[in-house]
């Protein structure tokens, strides 16, 4: 038996015949004592409902209703992960509801309805980015969530905590950082995951400004998309279609430097301007 009293997730597995599917982006954490790291990581978890993404054979369920959450709402569109999923619902009763579906096409705001609501989840790694891009932009602020604590292939995690003049500083970088507070909590290595990943995986935690400095969010992402979708060139290049020099003139920025240099701030002053 496990910390849970549920059976050992590698036997959940064998028994369900569930092998990760890499067209689903799925890579399965099967380390109970990591999966508590990663609810701990989150906070405190009572009285909050959490939203989990991808939970598979629900290693991070099993942690996040062992460490206290009130509710956990999981949405998994891999039907074969349903039944190990449901033998968690019958465990803790009431407090797993279980949606089979695509994230993609889920109204989260609609789900997090009554009381403090956190993400927590292990993405699948071909969604990961595009839903955090839709989290982080709601057009009502503060959002529906309280925090967000996700794992990501570590590149993409430092492109989200990435600082201005970093090499990973980009379009990510500069909605993470105009909206939330973010940063890696810890990396989890490949050998932690059935299969094992080729990469390392961090775990990043975002927990969003109150008052961000306003900004139009369609506006800001046409022009971090215009700065970036050319990062070498100068910016009078790169943001020519939007008004090019002029418009870098009354941002008061030099227009010879490259969209890799300009802080939150400055991006946000530019696209104000637009």
């Amino acid at each position: 038996m496990s910390i849970d009293g549920l059976p050992p997730l590698r036997d959940v597995i064998e028994r369900h015949e569930l092998q990760a599917k890499k067209a689903l982006g799925q890579n399965f954490l099967l380390d109970l004592n990591l999966t508590s790291k990663v609810a701990r990581a989150a906070g405190d978890l009572t009285n909050t409902t959490i939203i989990e993404v991808g939970p598979g054979p629900g290693g991070l369920t099993r942690a996040l209703l062992f460490n206290g959450a009130r509710r956990v709402i999981a949405i998994e569109r891999d039907e074969r992960c349903l039944a190990a999923l449901a033998e968690i619902s019958e465990h803790y009763p009431g407090r797993l509801e279980i949606i089979a579906g695509d994230a993609l096409k889920t109204d989260f705001a609609a789900l997090a309805a009554g009381g403090p609501t956190k993400i927590v989840a292990n993405l699948p790694y071909n969604i990961g980015t595009e839903l955090l891009i839709r989290w982080l932009t709601f057009t009502d602020w503060p959002p529906f969530y309280a925090s967000m604590t996700l794992m990501f292939q570590r590149e993409v995690a430092q492109r989200i905590v990435a600082a201005p003049g970093s090499d990973a500083y980009g379009r990510l970088g500069v909605l993470a950082g105009w909206r939330t507070q973010a940063r890696i909590a810890f990396d989890v290595p490949p050998q932690a995951f059935t299969p094992p990943p080729k990469v390392t995986s961090s775990v990043v935690h975002l927990e969003p400004r109150a008052i961000p400095l306003p900004a139009d969010v369609k506006k800001l992402g046409r022009v971090t998309e215009a700065a970036f979708g050319q990062r070498r060139k100068m910016l009078r290049q790169s943001v020519k279609s939007l008004g090019g020099e002029t418009l870098l003139e009354r941002a008061g920025i030099d227009p010879t430097r490259r969209a890799e240099t300009l802080s939150v701030e400055e991006f946000v002053r530019l696209t104000n301007l637009v």
